[in-house]
């Protein structure tokens, strides 16, 4: 972040409140015109800071009742089989977030299901068939208590 400044960091944490803001509306708020606002923003977007936009949506309004964490461990950690383990599950749509992480298990991945069986179908028929697994570890969230993607910019 060497080459930006605290306006940047503005436009990005309105950008984060309020992905849809207009230009006009952004440059109003930030006190600029709206020409220096716009290369500002395009400067930001060139730069890979902001990497796109998308509604967030309700999922248990459009029936996605569970959410579950789940801790995927590997009988061997061999390239071949990591390569096939990270193609399946990035086709996976119920897959939220697949992350590679330290500790006892090898990925932890965010999965939402419809419903129990729709998740059981989900371990059953995705997950067990990939090569290599060993543990398959759920942990369902019974409560969401916060949920967001906007970052800490001060």
């Amino acid at each position: 972040m060497k080459d930006f400044d605290d306006l940047d960091i503005k436009i990005l944490s309105i950008l984060q409140q309020e992905g849809r803001i207009s230009n006009v509306k952004l440059a109003k708020q930030l006190s600029i015109s709206e020409a220096p606002c716009w290369r500002r923003l395009q400067r930001l977007k060139k730069s890979g800071m902001i990497e796109g936009y998308q509604a967030v949506l309700n999922r248990r309004k459009l029936g996605f009742g569970v959410l579950s964490f789940i801790q995927i461990k590997f009988v061997q950690h061999d390239e071949e089989l990591t390569k096939v383990f990270e193609t399946m599950v990035n086709n996976y749509p119920e897959v939220m977030s697949c992350h590679n992480t330290t500790g006892e298990a090898d990925f932890l991945l965010m999965v939402v299901a419809r419903d129990l069986d729709d998740y059981a179908e989900f371990i059953d028929q995705k997950l067990r068939k990939i090569p290599g697994i060993t543990d398959i570890t759920s942990n369902i969230s019974l409560r969401e208590l916060k949920s967001s993607y906007k970052l800490p910019l001060g």
